[in-house]
């Protein structure tokens, strides 16, 4: 298992600049890219220990915090186990910044993010993989679709919205999707319903992306978050099987 090294940088993008941690195997080598996108909690030291077990595995992990135009993270206070449920105080807080996040926007930030990201020493050449949860999730898929030509793999887990019936929904975005993707669905996921996950199948099938998409029985939205109430410790280690086996095919 290799020694990994992680430290916090800083990106530059068209409206600011992004705080990020980065995590890559500290041997010298370069090895290959793979972003991590946040969930609303943002980038805290559950993130950094995924982005730490990821580097271990062979991999240059690039944590960007998505709402750095609201400041540098920690963007909401959180305490040291988190409970929406006792503390929707919370949520009331991150509600009004997740929506200010456009699909533009994001994007816009995405490729300041693989920039950053393929343009480091420690990054391979070639094309990265992205993962992302909960409302990384959407972001990792809008990625995917944006920039077919810089991203191999693609993973989601516990996402929330990928397939709405609204005009801009990331689903829409799988007929330019090259990459090959996974889906860890929440089975309790009120915020991705049966009609949302048929949607999202229907069109990578039409799409002709290569996919997996698996529904985690009994698992809650935000199952890998150890430092959350959602947390499921079985689920995590079958999305870190599923991720891992993803990354190493594709990278």
């Amino acid at each position: 298992m290799a020694t990994v090294y992680g430290t916090a940088v800083d990106i530059t993008t068209e409206d600011g600049t992004a705080d990020a941690y980065l995590a890559y195997p500290d041997d010298g080598d370069a090895h290959p890219g793979v972003l991590m996108y946040m969930d609303a909690f943002g980038v805290r030291p559950q993130l950094e220990k995924m982005a730490s077990r990821l580097a271990e595995a062979g991999y240059t992990v690039l944590v960007p915090n998505v709402f750095y135009r609201h400041g540098r993270s920690p963007v909401v206070e959180l305490p040291e186990f988190i409970d929406p449920g006792r503390r929707p105080e919370i949520f009331e807080k991150l509600g009004p910044i997740m929506q200010s996040l456009t699909p533009d926007q994001a994007m816009r930030d995405a490729d300041a993010y693989l920039r950053r990201l393929t343009g480091l020493d420690q990054t391979a050449d070639g094309p990265v993989g992205v993962t992302g949860y909960c409302m990384g999730a959407v972001l990792a898929l809008r990625t995917a679709g944006t920039h077919p030509d810089r991203v191999a793999a693609m993973a989601g887990f516990h996402g929330g919205n990928l397939a709405p019936d609204a005009a801009d929904s990331p689903h829409l975005l799988a007929d330019r999707i090259s990459a090959e993707v996974y889906f860890g669905h929440a089975d309790e996921d009120p915020a991705l319903p049966p009609e949302q996950i048929e949607r999202l199948d229907q069109a990578l099938n039409t799409a002709g992306v290569r996919y997996t998409a698996e529904v985690y029985p009994g698992a809650r939205h935000g199952y890998t978050q150890a430092d959350t109430a959602s947390h499921d410790p079985e689920a995590t280690e079958r999305h870190w099987r599923a991720l891992l086996d993803l990354l190493d095919r594709n990278l």
